[in-house]
């Protein structure tokens, strides 16, 4: 009987060691977890490696050659905010998430749409920005159709950037007409300018500003959006506090109009367009 009384004191012993012992390595646990996000890395570098891809007018050259946009001065802040300077990676759209993962950047603030598929692979914060697809057409070629259904058709082209969500949405709505994917923004509207697709597919305001640029040769067949879609920053998975830090942001930047007036300028005025280069 005693040694069993002594082997139960030794077992109740243990449990209440492992008991007091609990919330010290969940605090560690929590340290770690901590010390390895995203926004420790920043604040210790002194420097935000953001991934991004130039579009318009998301992101782009001016006539000097610096970038300007909408992803520009929301990145800047964000930077500016945390207290560090920020270094841009323009990267190719199909390879910016590979990049991401890869550590060649700490995160993707570049217009990304939020989807299932991306998300089994990155993580994203809230929404900072809502956009929807529209197309731009050629008035020769596609001066009868004026219906999506008349675009999903077979003898009918339309061209979206390679790698984008617009080309899968492209493909799931104009499922007859054959859709080609091209490496830039500048291609896809070229092609049509140029006679050779019918339409082109893109997030506004793009299909609207190259309707006003070459109102002899495009236009809109219809006003609506064809998709509706939300862009977010994009992080390496296993972050929560820098998703929580950049979701948090967003916040504060969308309640105090910030963010709201900044997109205002770059999507729905053109007074910036003078500064864009060739």
């Amino acid at each position: 009987m005693k040694i069993a009384r002594r082997m139960l004191g030794l077992a109740a012993l243990g449990a209440a060691a492992i008991a007091l012992s609990t919330p010290v390595l969940a605090q560690d646990t929590r340290q770690q977890v901590a010390a390895s996000s995203v926004v420790e890395e920043i604040k210790k570098r002194g420097v935000m490696r953001v991934g991004l891809s130039t579009f318009v007018p998301w992101s782009m050259r001016d006539k000097k050659g610096d970038l300007i946009g909408f992803e520009i001065d929301v990145a800047n802040k964000v930077a500016a905010d945390m207290g560090v300077k920020v270094e841009f990676v323009p990267t190719a759209w199909d390879g910016i998430i590979p990049a991401l993962l890869a550590g060649k950047f700490d995160l993707i603030i570049s217009g990304m749409t939020i989807t299932p598929a991306r998300n089994l692979t990155v993580n994203f914060t809230v929404p900072y920005a809502s956009s929807g697809q529209a197309i731009a057409a050629n008035k020769k070629l596609a001066a009868n159709l004026k219906t999506i259904d008349d675009f999903n058709k077979a003898g009918v082209t339309i061209t979206c950037r390679r790698g984008s969500s617009t080309c899968a949405d492209a493909k799931r709505i104009f499922a007859k007409a054959t859709i080609r994917e091209l490496d830039d923004d500048p291609l896809t509207r070229q092609e049509v300018v140029n006679g050779n697709a019918h339409a082109v597919m893109s997030s506004e305001p793009k299909p609207t500003m190259w309707t006003l640029e070459n109102p002899d040769t495009l236009f809109k067949p219809f006003t609506d959006t064809v998709t509706k879609g939300t862009e977010a920053f994009a992080l390496r998975k296993g972050d929560p506090d820098g998703i929580n830090f950049f979701s948090n942001w967003i916040l504060f930047n969308t309640n105090n109009g910030w963010l709201k007036d900044r997109h205002d300028y770059w999507f729905k005025t053109n007074t910036w367009a003078q500064l864009v280069g060739n």
